[in-house]
């Protein structure tokens, strides 16, 4: 049987995506050699071929032949799915992917006939995927689509990113639209956040600003384009990975709100919701290689201090164990129940920019006004408590920009 020869290592130098192999690697797949027919990375654990089809080649061996596709029975299959362990071919996988995100809209009535829905684009493995499905699935759903894309400021990685975005509106004839966090956020970029904090210990929470800032931007950008639902790419180790660390930190808040597909809109934001929420990475990323999408997927400068990291590393050593534990603790944070003493407080409306918040400030004026007084402290944590006793800082831009 015929073999294609290895893809050759992409340079380190290099930060444009070329395929699902280096996401693989930074999965912390422990990889050794790439599978014999495709640029997909294998194990030393598990020394198959795309999940476990045939054994990697030795000297002086030849491989095993692949087994006929489960589903159409005609195709050699060209992966074994990690949740079934079913042996399909490329297009049939590509199918049976699609047609779980639609079964996960329609049984979670995520998104409605006629919606006008924002896509969350990064130019990352997951925001592309989400967009092309949508895409092939937007006549049945009857839904109409925009990408929104956040520039956050950071320096020689998102142009990169929002470059591969550009190319994916330009080639998909879906409209684009950018919004930056120096335009809404009064000049700051996560930059100048980091710069901000680095002299003050927290230059590690730099991922908790940024998250904070993107999902008001993200807000901001899908009423700029008249949306009325937004759609993020999060998939099951992404969500996981939050339950994880939500326990970690003991945030029985984020627990008690952590489980289903999405949020209603509660308090006049946007309906919000994530249809890959039970699609595991391994599988974007192998839906984005057979669909030949083009993705970035370098890792954000600021990510490797984040707490996150030891979530994911915790995570994978647990999936070696247990396969299924990804999608066991998305389930386990849905059938959560908390005793009443633990619950949060019923969300009222933030005193400055209006925003759903469960104290005086929401979470993005809180940490904005932090940064504007030269105390980043005080935006994170316990320390937040004291930033609607002070009052603001002399002028009402030093929150949200609106």
């Amino acid at each position: 049987m015929a073999l294609l020869p290895a893809t050759p290592q992409r340079p380190a130098a290099s930060r444009a995506a070329v395929g699902p192999a280096d996401t693989l690697r930074r999965l912390r797949c422990r990889p050794t050699p790439r599978c014999s027919r495709c640029p997909i990375w294998v194990r030393r654990e598990r020394p198959f071929l795309c999940l476990g089809l045939s054994r990697p080649l030795l000297p002086g061996t030849t491989a095993m032949p692949a087994p006929p596709c489960a589903s159409c029975h005609t195709a050699r299959a060209a992966l074994r799915r990690p949740r079934s362990g079913r042996a399909l071919c490329g297009a049939c996988f590509c199918a049976a992917f699609e047609a779980e995100v639609l079964h996960t809209v329609l049984a979670g009535r995520l998104l409605p006939p006629g919606a006008v829905v924002a896509v969350g684009a990064s130019g990352g493995k997951d925001s592309t995927v989400l967009a092309h499905v949508l895409r092939e699935l937007a006549p049945r759903l009857r839904i109409s689509l925009r990408l929104v894309a956040v520039d956050e400021g950071i320096g020689g990685y998102r142009d990169v990113a929002l470059a591969a975005v550009r190319r994916q509106a330009a080639r998909w004839d879906l409209p684009l639209t950018i919004v930056a966090y120096a335009d809404l956020f009064g000049g700051w970029t996560m930059d100048a956040v980091a710069r901000s904090t680095a002299g003050s210990g927290r230059s590690r929470n730099c991922c908790t600003f940024c998250g904070v800032l993107r999902r008001r931007a993200l807000e901001e950008g899908a009423r700029l384009v008249g949306a009325t639902h937004i759609v993020t790419g999060h998939n099951a180790d992404d969500m996981a990975e939050t339950v994880l660390m939500n326990f970690l930190r003991g945030d029985t808040a984020r627990l008690a709100r952590g489980g289903g597909l999405g949020s209603r809109g509660e308090g006049g934001a946007l309906p919000r919701c994530r249809p890959l929420q039970l699609a595991s990475q391994k599988e974007v990323v192998l839906y984005a290689h057979f669909r030949r999408l083009d993705y970035f997927s370098e890792e954000c400068v600021y990510a490797p201090e984040a707490f996150r990291g030891h979530a994911r590393d915790l995570l994978k050593r647990l999936e070696a164990a247990r396969p299924s534990v990804a999608l066991d603790l998305v389930h386990s944070a849905e059938c959560l129940a908390l005793a009443p003493a633990a619950l949060p407080p019923a969300p009222g409306a933030c005193s400055r920019c209006g925003a759903l918040a469960s104290r005086a400030l929401c979470q993005a004026c809180a940490l904005l006004d932090g940064l504007h007084r030269g105390r980043p402290r005080l935006a994170i944590g316990k320390g937040r408590r004291g930033l609607a006793e002070e009052g603001p800082p002399g002028a009402r831009g030093a929150g949200l920009a609106v």
